[in-house]
């Protein structure tokens, strides 16, 4: 490693619910980790920093990339995750959340969930005595907006100063994105369709977290407006999982917001696409541009592997160092 991993037995304990919680320096120091686990990675997957140890994963929506993330890295610590389904367990109904946490943290060195109200996970958390990371609720995905920091920082090799551009629906990633990338210094600009706007306290909290870090923040309803000059382009589905009877308006309503051939002539040269994925190719994006060489999305889906891993490592810690000395350095950052 070039640079010598900042101390990071701070994180120890503490839950990942929202970015919201932690300081700029926090989440640089969570990047700097991820960074150094995934050139680790390329060399040996297996980093059994976590023998023995388990983590609890419940999901009450489905998952693809979230799910698989979590469970293949939390293996590669040399650990065992649980997928705990929808009637699998007695959450919700028969148990109450805080007997649900108790139990799991009996059991568990970490929980992870997916919940479809923000409470569920906050309650989770509340009453969990091991660390509960959240793998996206009602209108928050705080680790796809870290990972998607790290896919910027290693397509464009800094974060400050660079220009990120969203356009589409306000949904749980852009949530995330505006205030993470906005605490990072970026220069951010949200492009969501008149009356599918970000909340105002999203909106708040992104301008504070600008005027803090040196970046900036724009919320517009032009996409034009929004990708001009922008580095990375980045949007989502139109419409989740509930959202069926709002198919037509929501359509209607996004439609400027197709990132298409048309659209991309507008960007700026050299410029990069994101999606969190999944893709409703023909909706918020054409193939023309999801499969051109502009686009980043694939290895920014495994990049959340590399960023998990990391969140898990650091709010799980070490008990003890590692035998194996190439794991040493690493350990060290974390030393219990």
């Amino acid at each position: 490693m070039e640079e010598k991993l900042p101390g990071l037995r701070r994180f120890r304990g503490r839950h990942f619910l929202t970015d919201l919680d932690y300081e700029r320096r926090d989440l640089e120091d969570l990047l700097k980790l991820a960074v150094v686990l995934k050139t680790l990675w390329r060399r040996r997957p297996l980093t059994p920093f976590l023998p023995g140890r388990h983590l609890a994963m419940i999901f009450e929506a489905a998952s693809t990339r979230t799910r698989v993330s979590f469970e293949n890295g939390f293996a590669e610590l040399g650990g065992n995750a649980v997928y705990l389904r929808p009637g699998e367990i007695h959450l919700p109904g028969r148990e109450s959340i805080a007997d649900t946490a108790r139990t799991l943290s009996q059991y568990n060195a970490a929980i992870v969930i997916r919940a479809q109200a923000n409470e569920t996970i906050d309650e989770l958390a509340l009453w969990s005595s091991v660390p509960v990371i959240n793998a996206m609720d009602h209108n928050r995905h705080p680790c796809q907006a870290m990972s998607d920091a790290f896919t910027i920082l290693e397509h464009a090799g800094k974060l400050e100063g660079v220009t990120f551009a969203y356009v589409g629906d306000a949904a749980h990633p852009c949530n995330s994105l505006a205030t993470t990338l906005t605490k990072l210094g970026l220069n951010v600009r949200i492009g969501n369709a008149p009356g599918y706007e970000i909340s105002s306290e999203v909106r708040n909290n992104a301008q504070l977290f600008a005027a803090q870090s040196g970046g900036s923040f724009l919320m517009t309803n032009d996409p034009l407006q929004a990708i001009d000059g922008a580095d990375f382009i980045y949007t989502d589905c139109w419409w989740w999982t509930g959202q069926e009877d709002e198919y037509t308006d929501r359509v209607a309503a996004f439609r400027p917001f197709q990132v298409n051939s048309e659209l991309w002539s507008h960007t700026k040269p050299g410029a990069k696409f994101m999606h969190c994925l999944p893709a409703m190719r023909g909706e918020e994006v054409t193939n023309e541009v999801a499969d051109s060489p502009a686009s980043i999305m694939f290895p920014q889906a495994q990049n959340r592997l590399h960023v998990q891993k990391a969140l898990m490592l650091a709010l799980i810690g070490l008990d003890e160092l590692p035998a194996d000395p190439e794991l040493l350095e690493i350990a060290d950052a974390l030393r219990p």
